[in-house]
């Protein structure tokens, strides 16, 4: 009697065209995603690590400031110029609603000529001031800081923002079509390559060869929904089409994002006074007591000056992430409050939007989620690194035959 031969079936036109793209695509963009991945894990504690590192200057220690008064904020601006001796007027101020922090001055220039990070913005620096006494208690040059060019080259490899659409988002994209690929490669062809599929089963006598096949196809499979979410949400920031289309599914079918642009400035500029900026700040303490703080635009000239349709002031009510925010529109000269969004009057795909940078970092529920986006990120950055000696383990075999 004849023994039967059992022939290994061949694998199907997309099982074996997937295999290829896989396989290209990886050697080709292996590395940019190794980087990306990289830097976007060490970037997702930034929070955590700055509040431990500046909490000295975070707070400003004054004390008995129940009885003390807060100095104006044009005299405080006035303070700081005076300390710091810059070159470029102070760009904004972060306002604190906990009475013991120090307030937040930031100088911020884009040059958007420039090809490179480092000359995109000729300066970036943040001071951290007592608003009692108005003492400068630390500067930090966050330009050439260490998580600002972590971010920049996750952006942009430190190239200008506006070339970071390209070079990231296309490796980006392209990595979409492996994580697809790669879930077609990995499906299970039958119940006894299923069990081997979802969890290590490594003995002592396991060979390297086949653990690191094993890391690659089984953490690759675990991470991937997360790796989808974290490559979608930073592709809203390269492509309009991408932050378009979230708008749109989330918001039921909405095409045109809200705008408050018609609410402008209607007193006359003789009503500006030195006093203008407490106003607008003291009523948004007053409307939102329980919130972080907010940001407040000190009004002068910029390199880049583009139009501000009007005095549009930015709440943040977490400490932790920014997706729950109100905007507040003021007549900027009589500081009269003229429009008010909170998080109850934006639709569902306002809130996506808003939530889509907290959603990429992990910040979204704070702690928790940025244990998982950081760990995902280490296991998108070591799938190159393992699909790599996959394929050096088979070209060599092959080599070898």
């Amino acid at each position: 009697m004849k023994k039967k031969h059992h022939h290994k079936k061949k694998p199907g036109f997309f099982k074996k065209w997937s295999a290829k793209l896989h396989l290209w695509f990886g050697l080709s963009i292996g590395i940019l995603i190794f980087i990306i991945s990289t830097t976007g894990a060490l970037y997702v504690f930034k929070d955590e690590i700055e509040n431990f590192t500046r909490k000295e200057y975070i707070y400003h220690n004054e004390q008995n400031i129940e009885s003390k008064q807060i100095i104006p904020i044009r005299e405080l601006e006035k303070l700081v110029n005076k300390q710091t001796k810059e070159k470029y007027p102070i760009h904004w101020v972060n306002v604190p609603i906990d009475k013991k922090m120090s307030y937040q001055f930031y100088w911020y220039e884009h040059q958007p000529d420039q090809w490179n990070y480092f000359d995109e913005f000729p300066i970036y620096k943040l001071a951290y001031v007592n608003p009692y006494t108005g003492k400068v208690l630390q500067v930090y040059d966050e330009k050439n800081g260490f998580f600002a060019i972590v971010k920049s080259i996750h952006w942009s490899f430190l190239l200008k923002q506006e070339w970071g659409t390209y070079v990231v988002g296309i490796p980006v994209i392209i990595f979409l079509i492996m994580l697809i690929t790669g879930i077609v490669l990995w499906w299970p062809k039958n119940k006894a390559a299923r069990k081997q599929r979802f969890r290590f089963q490594w003995k002592d006598t396991t060979q390297w060869k086949r653990k690191n096949y094993d890391l690659h196809n089984i953490l690759g499979f675990y991470s991937s929904i997360f790796a989808l979410i974290l490559s979608i949400t930073g592709l809203f920031y390269a492509f309009f089409i991408v932050q378009a289309s979230i708008y749109y599914i989330f918001s039921g079918g909405e095409t045109t994002y809200p705008d408050f642009s018609t609410i402008t400035t209607k007193a006359p500029i003789e009503m500006r006074n030195e006093g203008t900026l407490d106003k607008i700040s003291d009523k948004v303490k007053e409307l939102y007591p329980t919130a972080y703080g907010f940001s407040l635009d000190l009004g002068h000239p910029h390199i880049d000056d583009h139009e501000h349709p009007n005095f549009e002031v930015y709440v943040k009510h977490l400490s932790y992430s920014y997706h729950k925010s109100s905007s507040l529109i003021f007549d900027e000269n009589s500081g009269e409050l003229l429009h008010r969004h909170d998080p109850k009057d934006k639709n569902f795909g306002e809130k996506t939007v808003a939530a889509n940078y907290d959603i990429h970092v992990g910040a979204i529920l704070g702690l928790p989620t940025k244990i998982i986006a950081f760990i995902v990120s280490l296991i998108i950055a070591s799938m190159p690194v393992t699909g790599f000696m996959i394929w050096w383990g088979r070209r060599k075999k092959t080599q070898i035959k």
